[in-house]
């Protein structure tokens, strides 16, 4: 299920929950219950939970669990601790009296959470980190819910959780500190506690906190940036977590099927923007021609390329090599469609003025010139026949005629050239370059 954890108004953002359903959805991480969708455990909004977090505050009220705390910033400050992490308790104990003065002077109460004083530690087992010992003394009477009225996280996800029945809580290492706290308040509402495991820290490619400076990247900036949905899940499944067969490149049936809490490592991961663009490219190699057109030509620059719109999958078979994320594809058009200026001018001219090649082209024109422009072998077949009526074959046949059509001796193959560019095309670059200067 999907639930929207908003509860620190101070923290949402403007259009944020959109965006992120956007990004799940984007990515294939699909849900059966939550906002939109609605369920038997819902509402899936935090903040459209407040009834049930009142009830869940009385309950711990009702059986001392909890307690009021009239203490304000300025006494916390002045015991020299600070808000919310260290707090000696004062109120903990608090007469009946002396709670009806502080009613009385118009202090509105937070509520506390009453850490139990008999253990000296809470025991918890981390599937990843296996079991922890966390002392009791290092755990403050921490806040359940703000004065103003609004419930805070470890609070209300253990409320969630139980009403949602949430059997595994699987997170970052990061919230390893806050599970303390949720475990003892998961044992005060007398229930079963959800299996813990934390996943290792991610960091930057430095090794340092990863940052929008330091290698982090939203979903959505990844997929403008043309990587597959299926590549991202991938590489990101790899953070911290390692296949038995130690596979790397995983299909999402192949990633549902493998992974398990197991194979989660305790070592922090760095972001590898390489091993992404492997990743994807390896993903891109796996899909077929159509599905790959299909992807790729929303990236490209129509008012640049106009011929790739002509002949889209042929065009796309020719680069599809080169491709490492579907947005790659407007750097590589530019081999099949190089722009007109000096250099392409330049070698052309070496072209003409060679008389063997200059023979080898005007064969190799002859010879498309007869065959049907739909049959795409025939013009790959043709530049062949050429060459042996030419008495050459190889690089000595490959190279010229690649510089003809591109511009360059190397690149893709000849045939996935003509296919893209198409006849008509074809012989418009013999001729220009068959005309142009003799040097």
């Amino acid at each position: 299920m999907l639930r929207i954890e908003d509860t620190d108004v101070e923290r949402n953002v403007s259009g944020g929950e959109s965006a992120m359903v956007e990004d799940l959805r984007w990515l294939g991480l699909d849900w059966d219950e939550g906002p939109g969708i609605g369920g038997p455990h819902g509402p899936y909004r935090q903040s459209e939970r407040a009834g049930r977090y009142r009830e869940a505050v009385d309950f711990l009220l009702a059986r001392g669990r909890a307690y009021p705390c009239y203490c304000t910033g300025d006494e916390l400050v002045g015991e020299g601790e600070e808000p919310e992490r260290r707090y000696s308790g004062r109120c903990r104990h608090l007469t009946p009296r002396e709670r009806e003065e502080r009613v009385r002077e118009g202090r509105p109460p937070a509520i506390r959470f009453a850490v139990p004083e008999g253990p000296d530690s809470c025991e918890i087992h981390d599937e990843v980190y296996g079991d922890i010992s966390f002392p009791i003394n290092d755990i403050d009477d921490f806040i359940i819910r703000r004065a103003d009225g609004r419930v805070t996280y470890n609070f209300a996800v253990v409320v969630d959780d139980l009403d949602m029945e949430i059997t595994h809580v699987v997170r970052g290492a990061g919230h390893l500190s806050n599970t303390p706290k949720q475990a003892l308040l998961f044992d005060a509402f007398e229930r079963t506690r959800p299996v813990f495991a934390h996943l290792p820290t991610v960091l930057a490619p430095d090794g340092g906190k990863l940052s929008k400076r330091s290698g982090a990247k939203a979903v959505s900036e990844l997929r403008a940036e043309g990587y597959p949905p299926d590549a991202v899940l991938n590489y990101l499944s790899l953070l911290g977590w390692s296949h038995p067969e130690e596979r790397e490149v995983l299909s999402r049936e192949e990633l549902v099927a493998a992974l398990s809490l197991d194979r989660v490592g305790r070592s922090d991961a760095r972001v590898d923007p390489e091993k992404l663009r492997w990743i994807s490219a390896q993903h891109l190699a796996l899909e077929d021609l159509a599905t790959l057109t299909a992807h790729v030509m929303p990236f490209v620059h129509r008012e640049r390329f106009p011929g790739a719109v002509e002949r889209p999958e042929a065009v796309v078979d020719a680069i599809r090599s080169r491709l490492s994320t579907y947005a790659d594809v407007n750097e590589h058009l530019a081999v099949l469609f190089p722009p007109d200026g000096p250099e392409l001018a330049a070698a052309r001219s070496r072209l003409a003025g060679d008389p063997d090649t200059r023979a080898l082209l005007q064969a190799v024109r002859s010879r498309l010139d007869a065959v049907d422009r739909r049959n795409a072998d025939g013009l790959s077949g043709a530049v062949r026949a050429a060459g042996s009526d030419a008495g050459v074959r190889g690089a000595a046949l490959f190279h010229p005629v690649r510089a003809a059509l591109i511009g360059a001796e190397k690149g893709p193959d000849i045939g996935k050239i003509l296919a893209g560019i198409g006849k008509r095309e074809a012989l418009r670059r013999l001729d220009v370059t068959l005309n142009e200067t003799r040097v």
